[in-house]
């Protein structure tokens, strides 16, 4: 069978690329093997963790724990059948939504395993241990990522475990040692303290999330030590041994040894490329199993693209689903913009979002700037909803009053942050939030407190001090040949 495209793998990636190359009338086929995961395919994953996440806050009361405070403290009654019923009923529903967005753009999903066997030809195994030969001149490979998992780790799947592994534990733990301060390894920490577990965070890092903003990534320090996670920085896990069935012991670099009920390895991921036979159609891998990509998300071999995890960082979701895009553009010839502001998100507890550079690289760039602050709880919103503990902070051009960065901690941070995006995509000042009507009460009112801070700001400061001439006496006569000998 003949195909305009063939994509290989339904993460985020694949899947918006070949509705991409829908909308523009080719014929389009999705491989992807359910079965290659521990989880099943990448797109389900993705909508897991944030599935488990939301249960974990509704069924603890996180949310509303000040006014309902003994819900709070029945967690540790929690069980993971609970946490799977809820997320689990988000995942199915997930899935019939995707699979059906396929089938209405009339892309062929086609369940199995493929395999290149020439540079425009793939083998595909199915369910049913049938072969089907398709061709192409156009693929997108877009088979997401997998826990990387050293060959000294010894995996269980219960009592040492990956990242995705641990949503299908039997039971909760009430101790937990996470190996990597990454944002999978600090995301899930932050979960399971919620539910009550003693949990330690290893990283060889020197501070939490280094990419963001350092005073947000301060905060976020401090939340999630007020829910107990111990951090060890600047520290490596070089043994780890199993004490008994349902306990193991993390032998750390500096001589300690951390005792807990599961071991969480966080470090890392690898590309799901070990079954493509991608030498068949000229493609090396890296040590990671990852793809070289151009801009274009082109690999060496011109028809191939690679896009989302399979090609690296960031390896976040809705960036992923820009890269599809953009490659299947590129692919049939179409105009594409790029996008000029990314943003970032992060489902911590709260959340953590960010567009636009931090404050150490505008210092590092000699740039002049101004911060605005907000607290969520100087806001109106923030008045009515209890808990509601946050801070959106804007950085500005000193000169020019133009927005050039946006960062946010706290609840609903990831779609706040969209407002800045618009206000900087269009070049805008933070005029536009001073004078602006918000909705009340709302956070995005917090926009308008921060600008009024950068402005109060500015007519507070002094002013450089300059000299003062006096004014020079007119000379004359004696006077100016005496001055000129001087």
């Amino acid at each position: 069978m003949r195909y305009d495209l063939i994509v290989i793998g339904n993460s985020p990636s694949g899947h918006h690329g070949a509705l991409t190359a829908a909308k523009l009338r080719k014929r389009v086929a999705l491989v992807d093997d359910l079965a290659d995961s521990a989880s099943g395919s990448d797109q389900s994953r993705v909508v897991s963790s944030q599935a488990i996440r939301e249960a974990i806050l509704l069924l603890t009361g996180f949310r509303h724990r000040a006014a309902f405070p003994e819900l709070f403290e029945r967690r540790h009654q929690i069980t993971s059948s609970q946490l799977h019923t809820l997320s689990d009923e988000v995942m199915t529903q997930a899935a019939v939504s995707a699979s059906d967005e396929l089938r209405d753009h009339g892309v062929d999903a086609i369940s199995g395993s493929a395999r290149f066997v020439s540079p425009h030809e793939v083998e595909v195994r199915l369910k049913s241990r049938d072969v089907r030969r398709l061709t192409s001149d156009r693929f997108l490979i877009a088979v997401g990522s997998k826990p990387a998992r050293p060959s000294w780790i010894p995996f269980d799947g219960q009592t040492v475990v990956d990242t995705d592994e641990l949503q299908k534990l039997n039971q909760i733990p009430r101790s937990m040692v996470v190996v990597g301060g990454g944002v999978r390894g600090i995301e899930h920490a932050m979960m399971f303290a919620v539910l009550g577990a003693d949990v330690g965070v290893v990283d060889r890092k020197a501070r939490l999330l280094e990419m963001c903003d350092r005073e947000m990534s301060q905060q976020l320090l401090e939340r999630a030590q007020s829910l107990g996670v111990t951090f060890h920085w600047e520290r490596e896990a070089i043994g780890i041994d199993r004490i008994n069935a349902h306990q193991a012991a993390v032998r750390l670099n500096d001589g300690q040894r951390l005792l807990a009920d599961a071991v969480l390895i966080a470090a890392g991921r690898t590309g799901k490329t070990g079954s493509l036979n991608l030498g068949a159609a000229g493609l090396t891998l890296d040590e990671h199993g990852r793809l070289w990509c151009n801009e274009h998300f082109q690999t060496w071999i011109k028809h191939i693209y690679g896009v989302g995890e399979v090609v690296g960082f960031p390896a976040l979701a809705h960036l992923a689903m820009e890269q599809g895009r953009t490659a299947i553009n590129h692919a049939f010839g179409q105009p594409a913009v790029p996008t000029q502001q990314q943003p970032y998100g992060f489902f911590t507890i709260p959340e953590l979002a960010m567009i636009g550079p931090t404050e150490e690289r505008l210092r590092h760039e000699q740039i002049h700037y101004e911060v605005g602050r907000a607290n969520f709880s100087d806001s109106s919103r923030g008045q009515v909803v209890q808990n509601a503990d946050g801070l959106l902070k804007l950085l500005v051009a000193r000169d020019s009053m133009k927005l050039l960065a946006v960062h946010c901690l706290g609840e609903s941070a990831t779609e706040l942050i969209h407002i800045g995006q618009t206000v900087m995509s269009l070049g805008g000042t933070i005029d536009y939030f001073r004078d602006s009507l918000f909705n009340a009460p709302t956070l995005s009112q917090c926009y308008r407190t921060a600008a009024n801070d950068v402005l109060k700001q500015r007519q507070v400061r002094p002013s450089p001090r300059t000299r003062t001439k006096r004014p020079r006496k007119s000379l004359r006569g004696n006077d100016l040949l005496n001055a000129i000998a001087k």
